[in-house]
């Protein structure tokens, strides 16, 4: 019985680390850090090309990597529905 025991806190542990992470990857707190990111990389590159108007055009992508990021609850709903369909 105590090895059923500790096989089964193993698993809580082990599930209490995957609901974290699951957690992390759902976050708005992770998608505005990579979106930080991308603005400050692009902004650095730009900045260092020359570009014109490198704050602006550094969102661009920053921006464009939120709106995917919002944008797959929805169509993994979609892509759900139609499978089951199947």
């Amino acid at each position: 019985m105590d090895e059923l025991a500790r096989r089964i806190e193993k698993i809580e542990q082990r599930n209490k680390l995957v609901e974290t992470d699951k957690a992390w990857e759902t976050s708005k707190t992770r998608r505005f850090i990579l979106a930080l990111a991308t603005y400050l990389i692009v902004l650095y590159f730009l900045i260092s090309i020359n570009a014109p108007n490198p704050y602006l055009n550094a969102a661009i992508p920053a921006g464009a990597y939120l709106i995917q990021q919002y944008s797959f609850p929805f169509l993994k709903k979609i892509w759900i529905e139609k499978i089951r369909k199947k």
